[in-house]
């Protein structure tokens, strides 16, 4: 049975995706995925579903990912998976680029390789550097949660601090190889859409399609 994922969009500017993941239709137990938007909206939904968070996963540090981390951790309990080299942002709820956000200790750090269990799901934890250099991407059962890294027909901006162009193609060469180009991807900001379809036409990957 495929599991079930809800995309709840932000409020401009950014419409940024918080991704609320479960098991099957029949659990009310959920992950929360990059709750960078309002905080009353990830909540909201978590009613009027009857859904609790067991657990918070971020792909990075960006305002856009993690503004609503401390208050949805704070409301429901849930505990944070976050990415280990960006974990001092996240303490000190400053971003790169000097936004500001409310601070939250995460419970939890990964670095990529790890195996996570929460809300009856497993996850597969990868470090995708590229977009900022901690970045990482979470997987379960074929469902690939990629932050920022990709996007239908783009890919995540590379010109801020920590950005490496090279390292973000490496990042889904590597993801293509481990999950195959079957693996649907909801990416930080759009619509899904699947590693095939970004390989064979997204622009930015030109150079994956040569190799």
């Amino acid at each position: 049975m495929p599991i079930v994922v809800e995309r709840i969009e932000g409020t401009p500017p950014y419409w940024s995706n918080c991704y609320l993941v479960r098991a099957d239709a029949g659990s009310a137990a959920a992950v929360a995925v990059d709750p960078g938007g309002e905080a009353r909206d990830v909540l909201a939904a978590l009613a009027a579903a009857g859904l609790r968070v067991e657990g918070i996963l971020v792909t990075h540090a960006d305002v856009d990912h993690v503004a609503a981390v401390a208050e949805l951790a704070r409301a429901t309990g849930a505990e944070v998976f976050a990415p280990a080299g960006e974990a001092d942002a996240l303490r000190r709820g400053t971003t790169r680029g000097g936004m500001r956000f409310t601070p939250y200790e995460p419970e939890h750090e990964l670095s990529g390789g790890e195996t996570i269990a929460v809300a009856g799901l497993e996850f597969e934890v990868v470090a995708v550097p590229g977009h900022s250099p901690g970045h990482l991407a979470f997987c379960a059962a074929g469902e690939l949660f990629s932050g920022d890294l990709l996007f239908a027909g783009s890919v995540g901006r590379t010109d801020l601090e920590g950005g490496d162009f090279g390292a973000l193609l490496d990042s889904v060469s590597g993801l293509l190889a481990r999950f195959g180009p079957a693996a649907t991807v909801y990416p930080g900001h759009g619509e899904p859409t699947t590693l095939a379809a970004e390989l064979a036409h997204n622009p930015f990957l030109a150079k994956l399609r040569e190799a």
